[in-house]
C-alpha cells in the first residue's frame, strides 16, 4: 500500500510546527497532527519582560506598569495592572504563534489535522485519527511533555498550578501574592525571580544541594545569592512531606518548617505526552517511561523518530529545533546524521542570565586527566561596560585543555545569551582559546570579558610550565646528590 506522506508529524509542541515547516523546505509531503500547542514558555518570557520593565523603575503605561506602592515596595516600587499586563503577554504570544500558525503551515503545503490519535499496525504501520489512517514513509514524535506531579500527601486535594497554566492565575481579580515553588528545572528559577520582582513573596524549594545539578556549584551559588538578594527564600536539599488547606490558605510542610501561601507552583520534572499513542504496538520501546532513542533520534522502530522535550531533558527551544532538523533530515533521506550536543548552548533567563555550552569542570575532570585541564575565570566587576551600566554581578568560566582546545563555558551575567553563542561557534569551528584572547572587541562592551578570560590561558600555562620546570630541576638536583 502506498504512503500518503513522506513524513507524518505527531505534534502538539512548537518543535512539531518547526519540524513541519523545515520538512516543507526539503520538498517533503507533510502531515502535522495537532491536539494542542503549549505556549506557556512564551507567556513566561513575555511576563519576564514585564518584570524587567518593572524593575527598571520607569513608567511603562503601555505595558500596564505604573508606579504605585506594593507589598515589596522597598525593593521594587512598581506594581502591575495585571489585566493590561496579560493583554500584553497575550499579544506577544499571538505574534509569535502567527509565525507558525496553521494558516502559515497550510500555505507552505503542510496538511494540518486537528485531533488525537494512535498508531495502528493493521494491516501496515499508520496513524489513526478522526476515523482516518495517515500513512507515512516515516513518522516524527514531537508531542511535547507535561509536568510530572510528585506524590505528596494532600497536594491533589489542596490544588496547585504548573508551568503550563501558571499565568492563568493572574487573570483573577486578586492574583496570588504569596507563593511556594517546588523547583528543579530552569523555568522554576525564572518564574521565582519574575514573581518576586512583581511584588510577590516567593519560596523556592529544591531537592538538590544547589539550584541546578547541571551547573558548576560555584556558578549555582552565585545565582542563588542573587535570587536571595532579590527576595526569593530558597530551601535546598529539602523534602516536602505534606500539603494542607486551612481557613482558605494553603500550608506546605518543607522539612521542619510549615509555610503559609496563597498558591503552589509545581515546577519539577516533565513527562512525555505519549501514553495515548499506542507505541507498544508500533514497536516503540520505553525505559522508565522515557523513549529509547539512538544518536540518530530513531526510536526502536526505525521509521519513527522523536525530537524536543518528548525525549526528556530541559525544555529549550533552540535544542528542540536542532533535534528537529536532525530528525527530519534522517527521516527523509539516509539516516546518517547524529546529534552532538557539545556545541549547543542553552540559557536560563534569570537576571543576570545564566548560559552554558559544552562540559562543566566536573565533567571535564571525569573525561580527561586533571593535569590536562585548565579552568579560566574572569568576573564582570573588572569589565568597563559592566561598571558603566552597573551590571557587575557575573562571571565567565572557560574549561580548556592545555593545548588551548575549548571544552566548555559557563557565563553568568549581562549579555550572556549573546556571548555564549560566540563560544559555541568557536568550539564548533575548533577555534583555540588563544584566538579569543586576540578578539579585540569594541570598547566598552561586555564581550571584553571573553578576551580577558581567554588571556588567563597563557598566564596559567606559563605558570604551569614554570612550576613543571622547577619540579624537574628539583628532581635532577636530588638525583645528582643521591648519586654522590
Amino acid at each position: 500500500m502506498s504512503n500518503d506522506y513522506d513524513i507524518v508529524i505527531i505534534g502538539g509542541s512548537l518543535a512539531g510546527r518547526y519540524a513541519a515547516l523545515f520538512a516543507t523546505k526539503l520538498k517533503a509531503k507533510v502531515a502535522l497532527l495537532e491536539s494542542r500547542v503549549d505556549h506557556g514558555l512564551i507567556y513566561h518570557q513575555a511576563m519576564g519582560k514585564i518584570a524587567n520593565l518593572a524593575q527598571s523603575g520607569d513608567d511603562f503605561a503601555g505595558f500596564g506598569i505604573h508606579a504605585t506602592n506594593t507589598a515589596n515596595a522597598k525593593k521594587y516600587p512598581i506594581s502591575v495592572n495585571w489585566t493590561d499586563a496579560m493583554l500584553y503577554a497575550h499579544g506577544v504570544v499571538s505574534n509569535i504563534q502567527e509565525q507558525t500558525s496553521p494558516a502559515v503551515l497550510a500555505a507552505a503545503g503542510v496538511d494540518v489535522i486537528f485531533g488525537s490519535g494512535q498508531f495502528s499496525t493493521s494491516p501496515d504501520l499508520a496513524f489513526a485519527v478522526n476515523q482516518r489512517l495517515l500513512r507515512g514513509r516515516t513518522y516524527l514524535l514531537a508531542s511535547g511533555s507535561r509536568p510530572a506531579i510528585p506524590e505528596i500527601e494532600g497536594l491533589q486535594a489542596t490544588g496547585y498550578l504548573t508551568l503550563a497554566n501558571i499565568w492563568q492565575a493572574f487573570k483573577a481579580a486578586t492574583p496570588p501574592q504569596d507563593w511556594v515553588i517546588l523547583g528543579g528545572v530552569p523555568q522554576s528559577i525564572e518564574v521565582a525571580q519574575t514573581l518576586v520582582k512583581l511584588g510577590c513573596s516567593v519560596n523556592l524549594v529544591v531537592k538538590y544541594p544547589y539550584l541546578l545539578s547541571s551547573v558548576d556549584p560555584e556558578i549555582s551559588q552565585l545565582l542563588q545569592a542573587q535570587l536571595e538578594a532579590d527576595g526569593v527564600r530558597i530551601f535546598t536539599e529539602k523534602g516536602v512531606t505534606q500539603v494542607r488547606r486551612i481557613d482558605g490558605k494553603k500550608w506546605i510542610q518543607v522539612g521542619d518548617k510549615a509555610i503559609e501561601v496563597d498558591e503552589i507552583l509545581v515546577a519539577t520534572e516533565q513527562q512525555p505526552n505519549i501514553e495515548s499513542l499506542n507505541l507498544a504496538d508500533a514497536g516503540v520501546k520505553l525505559h522508565q517511561q522515557r523513549l529509547l532513542i539512538n544518536e540518530k533520534l530513531q526510536t526502536t522502530n526505525h521509521r519513527i523518530y522523536a525530537c524536543g522535550d518528548v525525549i526528556g531533558g530541559y525544555d529549550f527551544a533552540n535544542i528542540s529545533q536542532y533535534e528537529a532538523r536532525i530528525a527530519i533530515k534522517n527521516a527523509l533521506f539516509l539516516p546518517r546524521l547524529k546529534v552532538n550536543y557539545c556545541n549547543i548552548p542553552w540559557a536560563i533567563f534569570s537576571q543576570p542570565t545564566l548560559t552554558r555550552v559544552g562540559l562543566t569542570q566536573a565533567q571535564a575532570q571525569r573525561r580527561f586527566e586533571r593535569k590536562e585541564i585548565l579552568v579560566l575565570r574572569h568576573y564582570y566587576k573588572s569589565v568597563t561596560a559592566a561598571q558603566i551600566e552597573n551590571q557587575i554581578t557575573g562571571v565567565c568560566k572557560l574549561i580548556v585543555l592545555r593545548n588551548g582546545e575549548i571544552l566548555g563555558a559557563t557565563i553568568l551575567g549581562t549579555s550572556a545569551r549573546e556571548l555564549i553563542n560566540l563560544i559555541a561557534l568557536a568550539m564548533a569551528q575548533k577555534i583555540r582559546v588563544k584566538h579569543l584572547a586576540d578578539l579585540s572587541p569594541i570598547y566598552p562592551s561586555f564581550a571584553e570579558i571573553l578576551e580577558q578570560t581567554a588571556t588567563e590561558w597563557s598566564n596559567q600555562k606559563l605558570h604551569s610550565n614554570i612550576a613543571w620546570q622547577e619540579w624537574l630541576e628539583g628532581f635532577f638536583y636530588f638525583r645528582r646528590n643521591w648519586n654522590l
